[in-house]
């Protein structure tokens, strides 16, 4: 029996590495949304739950039929009669009443261990609720039913119609024992607590005025804003206006931060932005810092791979090996700046602008933080 669940829980680990990959970016965004940076312990006990979420899936899934036209279960695809475990149980037991020494035969049967194995799944689903997401008791058992509920239903459907009848049954023992777990791990949070550090305390001595941006919260950034800017730019050339990159850029990297004092939706969204020693981003700053990367860095390599079509080979040559070292030298720039946590690239120390957090908390968001401390727990 302990293969059975090795084999789903394997499945779980080899499957979490690109789980955690689409994960990433909507839990750090989130996280510096909401708290203006990436806590290490949030960030631990995040992707703990996301393992353990993949473990539980597969081993309520797992093994899958071999073909996707399964037979109907002969013994029907619905037990609807509660505590029909313990009828179960009685019925497979080599315990006797009367023998105490046979009581231990309990641990190697079959339909106790699938009891034990029900409630246990869900253990640290209740954990997880009361000491992170800081959910009160009614809330908790609600969630742990509707997660037993999500299991069940998906073996009832054949995973949503992917196979033609229901492969394993659903039992309403199971929703009941599942419910159970999550209980029993919101009751055993109260001790995880004393363990670990406070969630709602993560925050208390952290001074965001202080913290570098890094390059991870920047790329994010930028990758969002390319999206953006690539949608200005179709734009730009559906309305044949000339120099499309140039304007597109302009408008995007320098007449919007400019109005904005410093921010575009990619550096709002990672609560980010753009200021000239402190003070309010002027045109003249951008225009050098943007200027610089996009106009002339960037602008230099769109030009240069234009213009090899219409020359002889060994000017094709001589702008290739110019790109070629033009580009290694901005890749090497970053990478050594990235080491020596230095986030401060040629073009920022030339507009004398650099990137600082958005750490000014809204009143009402101050308010929301207090009231959800004070709810019970």
């Amino acid at each position: 029996m302990l293969n059975s669940y090795l084999f789903p829980i394997s499945y779980a680990f080899l499957f979490f590495p690109f789980a955690a990959l689409l994960f990433t970016l909507p839990f750090l965004i989130f996280q510096y949304r909401k708290h203006g940076y990436v806590n290490k312990v949030r960030a631990l006990v995040l992707y703990l739950f996301l393992l353990y979420l993949l473990n539980a899936f597969f081993l309520v899934i797992l093994p899958l039929p071999t073909s996707r036209h399964n037979a109907a279960l002969a013994s029907g695809a619905l037990q609807l009669v509660p505590l029909n475990f313990i009828h179960d149980i009685l019925k497979e037991t080599s315990v006797i009443g009367s023998e105490p020494s046979t009581y231990l035969h309990l641990l190697k049967e079959r339909a106790f261990l699938q009891v034990v194995f029900n409630i246990t799944l869900t253990v640290p689903f209740g954990m997880v609720l009361r000491y992170y997401f800081r959910t009160g008791w009614v809330r908790s058992i609600l969630y742990s039913f509707l997660l037993s509920l999500f299991f069940e239903t998906t073996q009832l459907t054949g995973i949503y119609g992917l196979y033609d009848h229901a492969y394993r049954v659903f039992d309403v023992d199971d929703l009941i024992m599942n419910t159970l777990g999550g209980i029993c791990g919101y009751l055993a949070a109260e001790w995880l607590s004393g363990l670990l550090p406070r969630i709602e305390k993560l925050d208390e001595n952290i001074d965001l005025s202080t913290k570098r941006v890094t390059y991870t919260r920047r790329a994010i950034a930028f990758m969002i804003d390319s999206a953006i800017w690539s949608i200005l730019m179709a734009i730009c050339i559906l309305l044949h206006i000339r120099a499309s990159f140039w304007v597109a850029t302009g408008i995007y990297f320098m007449l919007i931060p400019w109005l904005t004092n410093g921010l575009t939706p990619g550096k709002w969204l990672v609560r980010i932005r753009i200021t000239k020693m402190g003070e309010r981003i002027t045109i003249a700053a951008l225009f050098k810092r943007y200027g610089l990367l996009y106009w002339v860095f960037f602008g230099l390599n769109s030009l240069l791979v234009g213009s090899l079509d219409n020359m002889p080979d060994i000017g094709r040559l001589f702008l290739g090996i110019v790109m070629f070292v033009m580009n290694a030298w901005f890749f090497v720039h970053v990478i050594i700046h990235m080491i020596k946590k230095d986030s401060m690239l040629f073009y920022e120390k030339i507009s004398s602008t650099h990137h600082v957090i958005l750490w000014h908390t809204l009143p009402e968001e101050k308010e929301k933080e207090k009231e959800k401390e004070k709810e019970p727990v």
